[in-house]
């Protein structure tokens, strides 16, 4: 096999494709998880310390 042939195979080879393709399909989705729970930081930061106020008063309570 001449060494052109290999590189033409090389170069048709789309089997790696999917992948690269999977790996930037996930990254994105990453980022607007991470984009979106730093959006809600402040927000879910006060309902759970809300949450922990109010087990704390009803734990004293028993």
């Amino acid at each position: 096999m001449k060494f052109t042939n290999v590189i033409q195979n090389l170069y048709r080879d789309e089997s790696g494709a999917t992948a690269i393709e999977y790996g930037l399909i996930a990254a994105l989705i990453a980022v607007a998880i991470i984009g979106a729970l730093s959006t809600l930081e402040g927000g879910l930061s006060s309902i759970f310390s809300g949450v922990g106020t109010k087990l704390s008063t009803e734990a004293g309570n028993i």
